[in-house]
């Protein structure tokens, strides 16, 4: 054989047999792989028992799929009790009756009797000032009238006679009123140097020492007539019609322990404020404990009342919109979307027109993720009541189980 020609026969058998080798894993794995599918044909079904009974046994441990669970919601059931409708205002009280005091002379003060704090009477001396001058001109002024009339008395009788002129009768008469009015005018400056309590009240200003020179119209004094509180409050034209002379309302001061103060409407302004569109009610506040001018208070004006209403809490209501909701539970435990049209509400509760009954559990926890038809489940302190008081009232917690 030519050399040539065996050579390259030589180089061809080794490609076949290293084409051969590479090929080899893949046909041995082609061949695994046939064997498993041959293996799947002849037992059909076999893989498909295998996967039910792994799903089973998933089952059996506690991994199935969970199904919808019962909604936790805490519950009220409905009661009645009384309800008041209110208008809600906060604002300082003032004092009707009370009046700065003015110095009518300037005069030296000599004599200070009263301080701040101290309650004086209409008419009461409250200080002196110098009046030394004053009244040397009333005692002058005095002996002047005196002698006038003295004069006076006999020219009228000679008048009478007719032994003197109209003329002279008349002159006299001019002169003893012309002196009556500086008497009078004498003893008018004496008073200025007392200066008295023009109103009963408390003083709660004092602005002048003993020994201070004062001038005429210098503030002296302020004096409040603690007994004439009032609260006022401007009140929407759109409540105009809810409110009149003469209906009750609560006052209270939370700087004094919230503590509520029965008052009444005094007065409503006869006109409404077109800046602000409100009209201004002053409420007549009696006397109490610790009521100053000035004290912030809030006010409340009762429009309505009713003493045995079905009431309904403000924590169950649901707002859709413009429309108020509520969610009764039923015996089967699901929730079921009641429609509400409140009547009268006050800071706790609402009376509604229809719809609910006494006895009616309402949802009063849990209802923001609820939806009609939903079943549910108890939680919290159980069920609880709105009692006649308007509030609710709690059952009192089982005792714990002794461990």
């Amino acid at each position: 054989m030519n050399p040539k020609t065996e050579n390259s026969l030589m180089k061809m058998i080794l490609r076949l047999a290293l084409a051969a080798l590479v090929a080899l894993p893949a046909g041995s794995q082609l061949a695994c792989s046939g064997s498993e599918t041959n293996a799947e044909e002849t037992n059909p079904g076999s893989g498909d028992a295998e996967k039910k009974a792994e799903k089973d046994k998933k089952d059996e441990n506690g991994e199935k799929a969970e199904e919808p669970k019962a909604v936790p919601v805490e519950v009220v059931a409905l009661g009645r009790g009384p309800i008041e409708e209110t208008l809600r205002y906060s604002t300082n009280l003032e004092a009707e009756d009370e009046v700065a005091v003015f110095a009518e002379s300037s005069r030296r003060v000599v004599e200070l009797r009263v301080e701040e704090g101290r309650r004086v009477a209409k008419g009461q001396v409250l200080l002196r000032l110098q009046d030394d001058e004053q009244r040397t001109t009333l005692a002058k002024a005095q002996s002047q009238y005196d002698n006038a009339s003295r004069e006076y008395e006999r020219q009228k009788r000679l008048h009478g006679q007719e032994l003197i002129s109209e003329q002279a009768f008349n002159d006299a008469t001019y002169e003893l009123e012309q002196l009556a009015l500086a008497l009078e005018e004498a003893e008018r400056a004496l008073s200025y140097t007392e200066v008295k309590a023009p109103i009963s009240g408390t003083i709660t200003e004092r602005l002048v020492n003993l020994g201070d020179f004062v001038n005429v119209n210098q503030k002296l004094f302020h004096i409040v007539d603690f007994d004439s509180l009032v609260a006022r409050v401007f009140v929407p034209e759109k409540e105009l019609r809810r409110i009149e002379p003469g209906q009750r309302t609560r006052v209270t001061a939370p700087a004094l322990g919230g503590e509520a103060i029965a008052g009444t409407i005094d007065r409503l302004s006869p006109v409404v404020d077109p800046h602000s569109g409100t009209v201004k009610v002053t409420v007549d506040v009696p006397p109490a404990g610790g009521l100053r001018p000035g004290l912030y208070v809030d006010v409340e004006l009762i429009t309505a009342v009713r003493d045995d209403a079905l009431l309904v809490p403000k924590r169950a209501l649901v707002y859709d919109q413009d429309q108020v909701y509520v969610y009764r539970i039923g015996d089967a435990m699901k929730a079921e979307r009641v429609l509400l049209e409140p009547l009268l509400e006050d800071k706790s509760h609402v009376e509604p027109e229809g719809g609910v009954a006494p006895g009616d559990r309402i949802v009063i926890a849990g209802q923001a993720g609820l939806k009609d038809g939903v079943e549910v489940r108890l939680v919290g302190a159980g069920e609880t009541t709105a009692g006649t008081n308007g509030r609710l009232e709690e059952p009192a917690p089982a005792a714990e189980p002794a461990k």
